[in-house]
Parts: C-alpha cells; sequence; structure tokens
C-alpha cells in the first residue's frame, strides 16, 4: 500500500495505538490542547521543508507550520547548519554568549519601536514579561486588551480570551469574564475589556481607568478572532490615547511580526513602547523576546542594584536557539516576506473562487502569509460574530478530514500559514483538494 492511501483515522493504526498510549500518562493525550482533533491527533515521524510525515508514513503539505513558528517550514538547511555548528561547541551555560548579542542586534535594527531586547522562552513569557515591564515603568497595576484576543497563557493576558455570550456584557462595556475555572477575582478586577475597532467606546474606557492603566495590549491581526485586522483610526487611537494618559502601548507580534521585514509596526507605522516577540525569531526552537526603547527596558537593568522588574530563566537566551533565530531571520529578506505575502494572496483568492465555484458560502481571510477559510458567510467583525460560525463546526471538521487524507494539513479551524520553501505548485494543489472537498459536503 502506498503510505499516502492510508485514509484517516481508520488505517491510522501508528497514531491511534500512540494516542491510546498517551491517554494513560497525559490528559487527553497530550501537552497543548491546539494540536488535539477527534477522533484522535496523527503523531509526526520527520518533516522537510514544506512537508510533515506521519508516523503512518504518511506525508502531507504543512500548512500548520508548528502554528506560525517554521516560517521556513522543517529544517531549513542554513539554519540545521547553524545548530549543528552550535551543538559541537555549546548548547546551554549559565554565561551570556555572543549570539543573544547578534540576534538582538537585527532585532533592533529591524523593528521601530525596539532599541533594546531581552529573551525568554515563549510568546507567554514575552507578553508576560511586557505586562510586568509596564507596571513597573508606569507604577500602576492595570492593563487593558481586547475582547476575544490571545496573548497566551499568563493569567492577566487570559481573562476574556473566548467568554460565553452569558460573560460578555454590553458591547461597548465588555466584562471581564476568566478563561479558566478559579482564576481569581482580583485578575478580572485588573483587565479593562476592550471592543475590537470601536474607536469612541474603547477610547472612553481608557480614559476612565487612565489613573490605574499600566498599557493596553494589542494584536494588529488577532488569529483567534478570524484575523479581523486593526482598523487604522483604532490602531491611532490607542497610540494617541496611551500618550495622553501616560500608558504605555504594547504591541504584540509573536503572529505578526510575519507581516514584513520591519513586523507589523513597520508595515502600519506605529511605534510601540514594547514589543513581545516569539515564534519565528527562534528558527524553529522555543524563544520570546520583549522589545521597547532604552528608557522602557531600563525597567530590567540590575547593574545599578535591584532591578524594578527580575527577569531570570534557565533557558533564556539559549544559545542554540539563538544562533537557530540569528540566521532565521537573516533569511528573511524583503523578497522572502514578498514571496510569503504574494502566496498568502494567491492563497486567500483561490479559496474565494473555490467557495464561488462549489456553490458555498464562506470568507477567506487573513493577512500577509495568513489564511483562513471559514464556511459562515455573515461579516465578521469583531469576536462575538464569531458565535454564528459554530453551526459550521461539523461541516468544517469534514472538510478538514477530506484534507488530511488528500495529503493537506491544516488545523481544524482550516488555518492556513505560508513557509518560505512553498510555491504555487503547493497553493494550486491544495485549492484543487480544498474545492473537491467543498462540492462533497
Amino acid at each position: 500500500m502506498n503510505h499516502n492511501d492510508i485514509r484517516y483515522p481508520e488505517q491510522s493504526e501508528h497514531s491511534e495505538a500512540l494516542y491510546e498510549r498517551a491517554l494513560r500518562v497525559l490528559p487527553s493525550g497530550n501537552s497543548r490542547q491546539t494540536v488535539f482533533f477527534r477522533p484522535f491527533p496523527i503523531y509526526a515521524a520527520s518533516g522537510d521543508g514544506f512537508r510533515v510525515v506521519d508516523v503512518d508514513g504518511v506525508e502531507r503539505i504543512d500548512f500548520i507550520n508548528n502554528y506560525s513558528a517554521l516560517i521556513h517550514g522543517h529544517r531549513p538547511k542554513r539554519v540545521m547548519d547553524a545548530v549543528a555548528d552550535q551543538l559541537t561547541r555549546l548548547t546551554a551555560v549559565g554565561l551570556p554568549t555572543e549570539s543573544e548579542i547578534a540576534l538582538a542586534e537585527l532585532l533592533v535594527e529591524r523593528l521601530p519601536g525596539v532599541e533594546q531586547v531581552r529573551f525568554a522562552n515563549s510568546g507567554t513569557e514575552a507578553v508576560m514579561m511586557a505586562i510586568k515591564a509596564a507596571r513597573a515603568y508606569t507604577r500602576r497595576p492595570k492593563i487593558a486588551k481586547v475582547e476575544g484576543t490571545y496573548h497566551g497563557s499568563y493569567d492577566f493576558a487570559e481573562v476574556s480570551q473566548n467568554p460565553l455570550p452569558s460573560e460578555w456584557g454590553p458591547a461597548d462595556r465588555p466584562a471581564s469574564a476568566p478563561n479558566y475555572e478559579g482564576q481569581p477575582p482580583s485578575t478580572l478586577a485588573d483587565v479593562v475589556v476592550l471592543p475590537w475597532n470601536n474607536v469612541p467606546a474603547a477610547r472612553a474606557l481608557l480614559l476612565e481607568h487612565a489613573s490605574d492603566l499600566a498599557g493596553v495590549l494589542i494584536d494588529a491581526l488577532p488569529s483567534r478572532m478570524a484575523y479581523v485586522p486593526v482598523a487604522a483610526d483604532y490602531l491611532k487611537m490607542i497610540r494617541d490615547t496611551t500618550r495622553e494618559i501616560g500608558a504605555l502601548f504594547i504591541l504584540d507580534e509573536v503572529y505578526s511580526l510575519r507581516f514584513g521585514y520591519h513586523g507589523a509596526q513597520g508595515t502600519l507605522g506605529v511605534t510601540p513602547d514594547l514589543t513581545s516577540m516569539g515564534k519565528i525569531i527562534g528558527g524553529g526552537f522555543p524563544v520570546g523576546g520583549i522589545g521597547g526603547s532604552r528608557d522602557v527596558m531600563s525597567v530590567f537593568d540590575v547593574d545599578k542594584g535591584r532591578p524594578r522588574v527580575p527577569h531570570g530563566g534557565t533557558y533564556n537566551a539559549n544559545p542554540v536557539t539563538m544562533v537557530a533565530g540569528l540566521e532565521s531571520m537573516k533569511m528573511l529578506t524583503p523578497d522572502a516576506f514578498d514571496h510569503l505575502n504574494r502566496l498568502g494572496e494567491r492563497m486567500r483568492q483561490g479559496l474565494r473562487e473555490c467557495l464561488k465555484i462549489a456553490g458555498r458560502d464562506g470568507q477567506a481571510r487573513g493577512q500577509a502569509s495568513f489564511c483562513l477559510l471559514s464556511l459562515y458567510g455573515e461579516p465578521i467583525t469583531a469576536y462575538r460574530d464569531l458565535m454564528g460560525a459554530a453551526k459550521f463546526v461539523e461541516a468544517q471538521a469534514k472538510l478538514h478530514r477530506h484534507l488530511m487524507n488528500n495529503g493537506v494539513f491544516t488545523s481544524p479551524t482550516l488555518s492556513f500559514t505560508m513557509s518560505t520553501p512553498m510555491t504555487d505548485r503547493e497553493i494550486d494543489f491544495t485549492l484543487e483538494q480544498v474545492l473537491t472537498g467543498l462540492r462533497a459536503l
């Protein structure tokens, strides 16, 4: 049997066996809820370029790319060569290394809002430390964030990440809703939840809490909000109002560094006070980064005594990650970003054409190298609009399975993220499979 003829889930016996084994030692069989789908996830064995191969030997085009982190796909040679060289010399050490300086220099050169950088191990840590930095710099306790946006797993950043309709509150004054059972009420009280792209309502809330507000946390293209982009007037209002009230503007670029050579801040023409980073700056290894002006980043200084924000971490600026990230970022030239963004637009336009040909309602959303296919045809402008899409979960699951069984690996939410090894050929092949799957629904 050709391994690519193996059907999921009926014939994916090795993945199923691993899942049964995992259930005995891991809650729901994994350490990361985003990799789970029913009846069981496939287990990866190897990856090369834009391809990933599972333990049953099935090869697929990888459009998840570790949720956007693998911008050059799996095991790019230049990155692997840099890592291999580093492995012969040093893997971890309780000292700084030159590689940390080199990656920081590159980020400072590219990002308008970044003069200094601190490294961590995940986007969650980057957001957490940015919030702590804002509090220390302003000596204020509260932050503001947008309803329905994802910023990792820090208590304050998780508030109203995925609220139920019963928890919403008024549209122009969203309630602070817990994201997990037992989340402390004190956490909720220190987070002001903003409506997305509603300029007057959001500004009113910021002014109301001005004396307590340390920072405003924004993602320019929220992944969990069907990639509804930030409106230009909303972004300007956030930047202007934070300056007016003495709060810091925190731009979460963990995803949106993919926008272009200078990140979303360069593309959109805004200079944040703090930038949180992750994913693509690690070259496929665990990473996080916090960047900002020299003045704001001085809260981490330790050479003058006790820092305003203590920041340690056994694997912060790990030399293997640093050399991988540096090589990966060097490969991200303006031409590389143009290639990625062109592929993203080809995918979005192609998906719209597939929906039209198949006679299906739906929409293809996204920007730059991000794309999302939704079978929900109504306008999506903010988190609350997504509730109507729930009735299409079963149809999307069928389409997801069809793609899995026809050489395309994407998320159950039908998210497609481009990588530099991809060409028009991979996009067009995928569109053919999508059209076939839509016609079969």
